[in-house]
């Protein structure tokens, strides 16, 4: 009985000792690794020319977000990422490349008070992604571009305190991605709309200012 004891208080000193919760003018850095995983790849015709069942791969980066807490609740966020490296395929056939970058800024909601261990949250925001570096990969398709494209977005995750000032981070976002892809097949330009609308996961530790 008096190993129980013993075993409950050193557990629960040991709980209170890392709690140092997330508060109002709190700088937090998360880094680690970021999936963008397409989940709803739809092509329509655009400019009178057929709709060409293009799909585009999923790619996983280094990932960073900085959040700047207004209240003990309330916070702002900034999502970011190395640059994204994608397949543009026509069933097996490789089309062409594209590099993207997509950030994102979230208003965010904390839950739990600041003196909780752990700390989930769901945010709501703005996505922002720019294509670059295409590159043809198929006989006969030349001139590719990919319009850039603003849409909603929104996340949800969690912080779990392991001391003082580290936590480990996991969050999933979801994006509307709508991008307009043209380029010229056998000399006859085509001007296609594409959704994206990816699924975004995050897997990290972070690091409390």
């Amino acid at each position: 009985m008096k190993k129980s004891a013993l075993a409950i208080g050193l557990a629960t000193a040991l709980l209170s000792s890392v709690v140092m919760a997330h508060q109002a003018g709190d700088i937090l850095i998360r880094a680690g690794g970021v999936a963008v995983s397409p989940t709803n790849v739809k092509n329509t015709a655009n400019d009178q020319n057929p709709a060409l069942d293009l799909d585009v791969n999923t790619n996983a980066q280094l990932g960073l977000t900085a959040t700047y807490l207004i209240t003990d609740n309330i916070g702002v966020e900034l999502l970011a990422a190395t640059p994204f490296s994608h397949k543009i395929t026509l069933g097996n056939t490789l089309v062409g490349k594209t590099k993207h970058l997509p950030p994102s800024l979230f208003l965010q909601y904390y839950f739990g008070s600041k003196e909780s261990v752990a700390r989930p949250y769901v945010g709501a925001g703005v996505n922002y992604t720019t294509f670059f570096d295409e590159q043809e990969k198929l006989a006969g398709v030349t001139d590719l571009k990919l319009k850039d494209s603003w849409g909603v977005a929104v996340n949800a995750g969690v912080d779990i305190n392991v001391t003082d000032n580290f936590f480990v981070n996991a969050s999933i976002d979801y994006a509307k991605i709508k991008t307009k892809a043209t380029f010229k097949l056998g000399g006859v330009e085509h001007s296609q709309d594409v959704r994206l609308d990816p699924i975004v996961y995050f897997l990290g530790v972070g690091y409390r200012f």
